[in-house]
């Protein structure tokens, strides 16, 4: 049985971070960005630092490369909405951080925004996205290129060379066996174990360093302790998941009782008017519109009702504020003030 290997983030908060393991951080990125990388050293900065509620839910590591060029790498765990723009923050704050006062804009470093989530992040079936800026003519479909001037000056063969490029690892979309030596490192970042044919950048170093019965005893406590707290998260993670499924089921069944009630109040009336005929044509269609208005207004005042109630036993069951947007549709204001 091959010996087991630690997470990938749990290996980012304690080992990798010690230069003599930069090997498999280079390895890893070598893979993913296709070039050779050398880490000069690893960065503190504003854009990961994390806070006191954030430490759980996502680790980070900021790279200078021997090139000056920056690679920010962050694994996130849990669910979060807007984690698109927490990627454009995190790069936008490297960009004026690095960039000491009075430089010209030439000197802002190229960076790197490597994300790896383990939560479904927009519509999409591939394992590994990747973003990077070109201009593109709108009329002739050309792509801009730089001077000669701007070659030389900033050392970049194309526009794109300057602006930040984005990669997303969304590794629970990986599936089947590790076919290229990328593809190891993603089977490794999902299942957090290392086979023995895997030859991929960086892996020789991994399948030692990375080893559970490598860590010392103070590691291994520490780690079994990050691990059992992972469970718990799942756990709780799967139960929240299940009752924002109910009560989407709930409001579901309740528009459809809705429906059913109006079109049955619509055949009882039909019946009432035909009993009625007779009556001016003019004073019917009047009736006949004041009862279609109150029977909308009287469904969709139920409606309202029912999203309210469902929404406060969601808030007492201790769902989040954006889970409960999703389910109910209604505005943050509306939520917070149940």
């Amino acid at each position: 049985m091959p010996s087991r290997h630690i997470r990938f983030d749990w290996a980012i908060k304690k080992l990798l971070r010690n230069k003599a393991n930069y090997v498999v951080l280079e390895g890893f990125l070598s893979e993913l960005l296709h070039q050779d990388i050398t880490i000069k050293t690893l960065l503190e900065s504003e854009s990961n630092q994390q806070t006191i509620d954030d430490k759980s839910n996502r680790v980070d590591i900021l790279a200078e490369t021997d090139s000056e060029e920056l690679i920010l790498i962050e694994v996130q765990n849990n669910s979060q909405l807007d984690y698109f723009h927490r990627m454009l923050y995190g790069v936008s704050q490297l960009v004026t951080e690095y960039l000491e006062q009075g430089q010209e804009y030439g000197e802002i470093r190229k960076i790197y925004s490597v994300n790896i989530v383990y939560f479904k992040l927009g519509k999409g079936n591939d394992y590994i996205y990747r973003l990077n800026s070109e201009f593109i003519g709108v009329n002739s479909g050309d792509t801009l290129e730089p001077t000669l001037a701007q070659e030389k000056k900033f050392k970049i063969e194309k526009v794109a060379d300057i602006f930040p490029e984005y990669y997303l690892l969304k590794v629970r979309n990986f599936k089947g066996a590790a076919e290229t030596t990328l593809q190891e490192w993603i089977y490794f970042l999902k299942n957090s174990d290392i086979k023995d044919e895997f030859a991929a950048k960086g892996m020789v170093e991994a399948k030692e360093t990375l080893r559970v019965n490598n860590l010392s005893d103070t590691e291994r406590v520490a780690y079994k302790r990050y691990m059992d707290h992972k469970s718990y998260e799942a756990s709780i993670l799967s139960t929240q998941e299940f009752e924002a499924q109910w009560q989407i089921e709930q409001i579901e069944e309740a528009q459809i009782r809705a429906r059913e009630e109006g079109r049955e109040e619509g055949r009882e009336e039909g019946r009432e008017e035909g009993r009625e005929e007779g009556r001016e044509e003019g004073r019917e269609e009047g009736r006949e519109e004041g009862r279609e208005e109150g029977r909308e207004e009287g469904r969709e005042e139920g409606l309202q009702q029912k999203t309210i109630e469902i929404a406060r036993s969601c808030k007492q069951q201790g769902l989040d504020i954006e889970t409960i947007m999703a389910i109910t549709q209604l505005s943050r204001e509306d939520i917070e003030a149940l």
